[in-house]
């Protein structure tokens, strides 16, 4: 009897050891994270999608650099490879338009505006020559799994940006095109408590809701959305292996007061924050 006892405490312990492993961040040769925070990121601009300043615009970026807000914004390719700023894969939400951004060249998608505004999809040189390093960005590669054609595409034209941005994604495999290339880059992994959510369910959100892929793309910072501060494998990744924390996306000022327990870096939305030193 006392053999199966050890026997099972033994499984467990190396069960435990496993996955603290397949958890672990980067530890060594990490990025400075201090430039990142100092301010509070606007979700896709400082946007409001009744205006002329819709998310992910050119207006929205220019008014969140006016009131000194770092950006959140979302890159992916158009066909004719274009690194270009916009998170949905389909156009038909923010353009009203059928068909995916990545079927269309950079000229074919001038046709389309945002929302109800005259504002045209912006490329990310465009965007970066706007910012110009005066606030902080932070990059989230959209990528349909195996494509990673953004990854070299934005990072050839982000080799010469000189302000300070990081990169994440949903996508490991982004974020591992990054450790294996672009070690110096501040680089955080996206991910959701998406069986809670219920809107995925299977293995692959197992593995990525309990940040398992870890142990492959060693994110300096995880990325979570902010209604699920408790869920475990963040939690240990914050509180044993010091990993940066990032909340997304705070809809209110109650939910930015209440996420400061869990969090270090907030992305807001839907409102305009009281006071740009509750970050940090």
């Amino acid at each position: 009897m006392n053999t199966v006892i050890w026997i099972l405490i033994s499984i467990l312990l190396i069960a435990a050891v496993l996955y603290l492993l397949l958890i672990m961040p980067r530890m060594a040769g990490r990025p400075d994270t201090a430039p990142f925070k100092s301010v509070l990121y606007a979700h896709r601009g400082l946007h409001d999608n009744e205006t002329g300043a819709p998310e992910n615009s050119m207006t929205a970026f220019q008014k969140a650099v006016d009131m000194g807000f770092g950006i959140e914004l979302d890159i992916q390719l158009t066909r004719d490879n274009i690194p270009v700023v916009f998170h949905d894969f389909t156009l038909k939400r923010i353009c009203g338009y059928e068909g995916k951004l990545r079927e269309f060249t950079y000229e074919e998608l001038l046709q389309f505006d945002l929302l109800k505004s005259d504002e045209k999809i912006p490329k990310l040189e465009d965007v970066l020559k706007m910012v110009n390093g005066r606030v902080p960005l932070i990059i989230e590669f959209k990528t349909e799994w195996k494509d990673l054609s953004v990854c070299p595409a934005a990072d050839k034209m982000l080799q010469t940006y000189q302000g300070p941005y990081c990169i994440e994604s949903f996508n490991p495999l982004a974020v591992y095109w990054y450790r294996k290339n672009r070690r110096d880059i501040l680089r955080g992994q996206l991910s959701d408590a998406f069986l809670k959510e219920g809107e995925h369910k299977g293995i692959l959100q197992f593995v990525l809701q309990n940040l398992l892929f870890n142990c492959l793309t060693k994110p300096d910072f995880v990325a979570f959305n902010h209604k699920y501060p408790r869920t475990l494998s963040r939690c240990i990744c914050r509180k044993l292996y010091r990993n940066m924390a990032v909340a997304y996306t705070l809809k209110t000022e109650s939910e930015l007061e209440a996420a400061q327990k869990y969090f270090d870096i907030y992305i807001f939305d839907s409102f305009l924050p009281g006071r740009q030193d509750k970050a940090g």
